[in-house]
């Protein structure tokens, strides 16, 4: 080892990234496994690699900047390999050309994975022994090289197998993409924002360093663009009118004569798409891919909207705002990839690995249905040339605050937007305004409004057990923290608890329940945070050295859509830290008429809440709806397990909000509430997407309800 590397890390730091290492390699060869060897070693276009160099090539970033550089008496494989599978870096040498990495033959597949196999086995001898701080670096780079040839190697085979007039299936069993609802824009406020990656964990240089942008109000789409949103774009004459196209993409479509996203092709009247499982049909609801930039900024141009800055995507997917981050495709922004301000590559070969590229190229964010589990995070930049479509690469849209929205009222822009869409629809959270709030508590007093009272009962009951796993000096933070009723009977139940963090949408909610709190708990210190807790990013500062435990009473999670849980889950993980715990509290399924009788109360309670959405939009958006006119409706939905509160148009009327005019055919609906109702095994898979984990549970008598505690899954 060279004497020069920095302390040794402790043994079982080792044996972790030990196991990583292992992991990683074994994935690398498991993609590979349904290939024949005629697969790996043609290269169907110069951006494109073949399998088996991908394979040579992760390999050799070991050896040469590990084995090579700290084993002294290491043996090279063989030393042509430094030629042949070198790929960019100047200062180790010359190499293969990139177009001709088709023609190397030789050597074969067997001796590509000996290769593998013998710096795996010094590998593991170095692992095995001492680490500095460098050597740990150098294998998370090469870990996370390896896993970005992981993508680029199924880019790479789709992109060979839809060369092929064959069209053959790469995994007849790979999954699609989930078709869902289209986008809904969410308003940012912006401000000063701190953009790029933290000193802890891994990132690459290319996210730093942190620092501070200012951002303009602006809203952005919660969900990617659908194929059939990407239809009626092509249908209105969108690769044919260059009036969409910036100059260069518009020149681009008339020499290649692009008519449709790469890998779609006419069957019939119809379209189909070249994919991982082979030829399949156009799914109308699922996100188009397979996007070059110049796509995405036609359509985004065609749609009255842009792309969003990679600033602006990145406080967005932070916020908790956005659906399909990192599971779908990457997605292109406006911004030019270049460096942020203070970036300075490293001295060694090693600064070649993103710093040389901040040239022509396009940021995208997010992640992709093929990135590695893991692999993605918020901060990540990723970067191709506009006129590149192979990766798979999708689009979400963004645009300005117009001036006809008060670009200080998020409400505003929310009722626009939801009753401008196709199915209208405006968030719960928008039912707590004072009278709101009074009137929820309105329906917690209802004979038909079993869950409070079930809820505080079985908390009551099983407090003692819920504090046991609470450690000392722990910061509760509680999301929606309204009345904190229920927050008393943990507080009671965990004196150990040192601050409470109430966070609440209402200040007025917030000034009542710290009077309250004050005065029971006069050694409790309490930091409350004014603020939408789904966009919650940052705690007070009295949080950040205690050990974090989230409340989410009430069943709150099931007024969430399953992926909006996910992603609102994924965002209180990063609120609350990897180590944190999550006591939440979920209602379960049940008969439907105790459903029925518990959102349509015989008092009618639950109508007056449920229009007081309406009375909210005519005090404060200048609105001038007809309560009479509408109709309350509670139904339950059977298919997606969950209970919908809607207000349905008795008549063909028009109504005026926030300065815009919309219409409501007689019987149309606004949707206004979903509560989804969940079996223990249901939420479990649930929170498990969002990289948490069920410690315990506790479920009540009928009509049941449950609370869980949850803790950060170790895979993440």
């Amino acid at each position: 080892m060279n004497p020069e590397i920095e302390p040794a890390l402790s043994e079982a730091a080792c044996e972790s990234l030990q196991d990583r290492y292992l992991a990683v390699r074994a994935r690398t060869l498991a993609l590979v496994a349904p290939l024949d060897a005629e697969d790996m070693v043609v290269q169907s276009m110069p951006d494109a690699s073949p399998g088996k160099w991908h394979l040579a090539h992760t390999t050799w970033f070991f050896e040469t900047f590990l084995l090579s550089a700290l084993l002294p008496d290491y043996p090279l494989f063989n030393p042509q390999f430094g030629y042949l599978f070198n790929s960019y870096y100047e200062a180790l040498g010359p190499r293969q050309p990139r177009p001709q990495r088709g023609l190397l033959t030789r050597p074969t597949l067997t001796q590509v994975l000996d290769y593998r196999s013998h710096v795996d086995e010094y590998m593991t001898e170095l692992l095995q022994s001492d680490q500095s701080g460098t050597v740990t670096e150098l294998v998370e780079l090469g870990l996370a090289h390896e896993e970005q040839h992981q993508e680029l190697l199924l880019m790479d085979i789709l992109h060979l197998f839809g060369m092929s007039r064959l069209k053959p299936a790469y995994d007849e069993d790979w999954p699609g993409n989930a078709p869902g609802r289209r986008g809904h824009f969410k308003r940012l406020a912006g401000g000063k924002v701190e953009l790029g990656a933290a000193t802890d964990g891994f990132a690459f240089d290319n996210e730093t360093p942190r620092h501070s942008v200012w951002l303009q109000p602006f809203e952005i789409s919660d969900r990617l663009v659908t194929n059939d949103e990407w239809l009626t774009f092509m249908a209105d004459g969108g690769y044919s009118r260059a009036e969409y196209w910036l100059s260069d993409g518009w020149t681009l479509v008339q020499n290649e004569g692009w008519q449709a996203p790469l890998y779609w092709e006419r069957a019939g009247q119809h379209w189909q798409q070249m994919t991982l499982a082979g030829m399949r049909p156009i799914e109308p609801d699922a996100p188009v891919t397979h996007l070059s930039y110049y796509e995405a900024a036609a359509f985004a141009h065609w749609a009255d909207a842009r792309l969003p800055t990679e600033a602006e995507w990145e406080l967005a997917a932070c916020s908790g705002d956005l659906e399909q981050i990192d599971d779908v495709a990457w997605q292109w922004t406006q911004s030019a990839y270049s460096a942020y301000p203070g970036f300075r590559p490293s001295s060694s070969a090693v600064g070649e690995y993103n710093g040389k590229f901040m040239v022509s190229q396009m940021v995208l964010r997010g992640g992709a249905s093929i990135t590695p589990p893991g692999h993605a995070r918020p901060t990540y930049r990723n970067f191709f040339r506009p006129e590149q479509r192979w990766m798979f690469s999708g689009l979400r849209l963004a645009r300005d605050v117009g001036a006809h929205v008060d670009q200080n009222n998020a409400f505003a822009a929310d009722v626009v937007a939801g009753l401008s869409a196709r199915e209208k629809n405006l968030s719960p959270k928008y039912f707590y305004d004072a009278v709101g709030s009074d009137l929820f508590e309105a329906i917690c007093d209802t004979p038909e409004y079993y869950l409070t009272r079930t809820e505080t009962a079985l908390l009551e009951s099983v407090a003692r057990e819920v504090a046991a796993d609470i450690p000392a000096n722990a910061a509760l933070v509680e999301f929606g923290s309204g009345a904190s009723h229920k927050t008393r009977l943990v507080l009671d139940a965990a004196p150990q608890i040192k601050l409470y963090v109430p966070i609440d949408i209402s200040e007025d909610a917030l000034a009542g329940a710290i009077t309250r709190m004050n005065k029971n708990y006069p050694r409790l210190t309490i930091a409350p945070l004014a603020e939408d807790f789904t966009r919650a990013i940052e705690l007070p500062d009295a949080a950040h050295d205690c050990r974090k435990i989230g409340f989410f009473p009430g069943s709150t999670i099931g007024n969430f859509s399953p992926q909006e849980a996910v992603t609102l889950l994924r965002s209180v993980r990063r609120l609350l830290g990897e180590d944190a715990l999550m006591i939440i509290g979920a209602d379960l399924a049940k008969d439907e008429a105790t459903l029925h009788q518990a959102y349509n109360d015989r008092q009618g309670v639950t109508a007056r809440f449920n229009k007081n959405l309406l009375r909210r939009i005519n005090t404060e958006l200048n609105g001038d709806f007809d309560l009479d006119a509408f109709d309350h409706l509670a139904l339950w939905n059977e298919r997606h397990s969950r209970m919908e509160m809607h207000l349905v148009s008795r008549i063909d009327q028009i109504v005026n909000a926030a300065g815009h005019t919309f219409a409501f055919r007689a019987g149309e609906r606004l949707h206004t509430e979903n509560s989804y109702k969940f079996t223990p095994t249901s939420f479990a898979d649930l929170v498990a997407q969002a990289g948490w984990s069920v410690v315990h549970h506790w479920v009540s008598d009928e009509p049941r309800f449950a609370i869980f505690t949850l803790k950060v899954s170790a895979a993440h």
